[in-house]
């Protein structure tokens, strides 16, 4: 199957939410593939959770990133998560995935297998321009800073306290702001099938967070993939989730 082409200036799409909250996506690759950008503005400074997969510049694409202090926060590791976090000059992630984010190795990634030996046609409806899997990379992203469960990321009028969510990986964080109930949920939950097997994945981690989320309110969840949603769904899929796997 020949796919055809989308050059930088169309590969991104920005989506602008309620409570000044920004949904930035790469619209041509599949859902399952597909990493949620969250850009959220804050008073003195903005928040962005999570990078994309990097290979167009995400800050070449959207520009409007540096007009204001920014703070990079990576929910985890995995390549769909973290290909332009190296852009960002302050950069938090959780102290279990920092050697990953400082070293991004292929299979500690899940770029190989999961991107470099794929179909194209599996992960994307149209390919970036000068798409070579060989080629791809993760660029190195040292952390500036480390967030672990209960420190906030403070924004000036915006406080989002980080929980640790084991379970999809050793270092998965969520963000959850208790003035408007947002949660940025990262990987453990989302409203597409969650994916519970990768190589650092552990099902006893995974059971016990959302055992600890399923006592949360969120009043609207902003999660790794797929669309967002409200508490009613939140809890359907926490009790799906652990009604399958407890």
């Amino acid at each position: 199957m020949t796919l055809p082409t989308v050059p930088l200036e169309d590969w991104y799409e920005t989506v602008a939410l309620d409570h000044g909250v920004t949904l930035i996506h790469e619209p041509h690759i599949l859902p399952f593939y597909r990493c949620n950008m969250w850009h959220v503005r804050g008073r003195e400074r903005d928040m962005l959770v999570d990078t994309g997969l990097g290979w167009f510049s995400l800050s070449a694409a959207e520009p409007w990133l540096h007009d204001r202090p920014l703070v990079c926060v990576s929910s985890h590791t995995h390549f769909d998560h973290i290909g332009s976090t190296h852009e960002f000059t302050e950069r938090l992630v959780h102290p279990l995935e920092a050697a990953i984010q400082a070293d991004p190795q292929p299979a500690l990634t899940l770029a190989d297998p999961y991107l470099v030996k794929t179909p194209p046609g599996d992960i994307f409806t149209a390919l970036p321009e000068g798409w070579d899997p060989a080629a791809y990379v993760v660029e190195p992203a040292p952390a500036t800073g480390f967030v672990d469960d209960g420190d906030v990321v403070d924004l000036g009028d915006r406080r989002f306290q980080v929980i640790h969510t084991p379970g999809h990986s050793p270092g998965g964080i969520a963000l959850f702001e208790e003035q408007t109930g947002i949660l940025i949920s990262g990987d453990i939950l989302y409203d597409e099938a969650l994916v519970t097997d990768c190589y650092h994945s552990d099902m006893d981690d995974y059971r016990a967070t959302m055992g600890f989320l399923r006592d949360l309110e969120p009043a609207l969840v902003h999660g790794g993939h797929g669309p967002s949603f409200g508490l009613k769904r939140y809890r359907e899929i926490i009790d799906g989730f652990l009604a399958e796997y407890d």
